[in-house]
């Protein structure tokens, strides 16, 4: 067994963060990003986020079919487009589908607004169906690490309205575990406390390989540590709200 420390400042930081009206991002986000797409150059996804997302839009062969609309915002310009579209399209309107700067998850480079190709695009609400094109991304999402964030039925726990466009990377099983369960990234912070370090592990994966994951509470102790196996890849996100997610692979 090995140890494996996870630093108070974590808390905030990695692929499980909630951020919502609840809960905004503490303090300065440091991450890298890289742009989605070599056309759309300016628009930027952290780079684990972009490289699952260049394979699977590789793997349903959407070039000319699906673009990049909105990747990572820094604070000054998710308040720029919060206050035009409050002059342009309303108060109730904006709220429903603009997040408050600091409350946007675009801040976190780990989420992207796709949109199908065409004229005229629509940069708050982009076009994309459920059939189609659309259909083929949602069918392999999962598999690559990303979830449909705020999906019609969920608003009273999301507090947005339903974005067919919004894709959120949370990373591969989280994903699935998601999908199937048929749980929002609110839904799962709480579903994964059930499954605590000291109790119960959730345990999944396939043929040759499994995956462990539990929770870690925080209690505000400065570094606090969990023993992990000398043959699993371990890997943490905290959840940006009272702890922390480990997943550990074994072969």
């Amino acid at each position: 067994m090995r140890e494996m420390v996870l630093s108070g400042r974590s808390v905030h930081m990695g692929n499980l963060i909630l951020v919502n009206e609840k809960h905004p991002i503490a303090g300065e986000m440091r991450f890298s990003c890289v742009p989605v797409d070599s056309r759309h150059p300016g628009i930027l996804l952290h780079t684990r986020a972009s490289s699952c997302l260049a394979q699977l839009l590789k793997e349903i062969r959407s070039e000319g079919k699906i673009v990049p609309v909105s990747g990572y915002r820094p604070k000054a310009e998710q308040e720029q487009i919060f206050k035009d579209s409050v002059a342009e399209n309303g108060w109730e309107f904006t709220r429903k589908y603009v997040a408050l700067p600091d409350h946007s998850e675009h801040q976190t480079g780990l989420a992207i607004d796709l949109g199908i190709d065409q004229e005229n695009i629509d940069f708050i609400r982009p076009e994309f169906p459920y059939d189609g094109v659309g259909g083929a991304f949602r069918k392999r999402a999962a598999r690559y690490g990303f979830i449909e964030r705020y999906p019609e039925g969920k608003e009273e726990v999301t507090g947005i309205g339903g974005e067919p466009w919004h894709f959120r990377y949370v990373g591969y099983p989280h994903s699935e575990i998601m999908e199937g369960q048929g749980l929002c990234l609110e839904e799962y912070t709480e579903f994964i406390k059930n499954y605590p370090y000291d109790g119960k592990h959730l345990r999944t994966g396939g043929p040759g390989k499994e995956i462990e994951i539990f929770y870690v509470q925080d209690e505000m102790t400065e570094n606090p540590s969990v023993a992990v196996a000398d043959n699993a890849i371990a890997e943490s996100s905290g959840n940006n709200v009272d702890g922390w997610v480990v997943t550990l692979w074994r072969q």
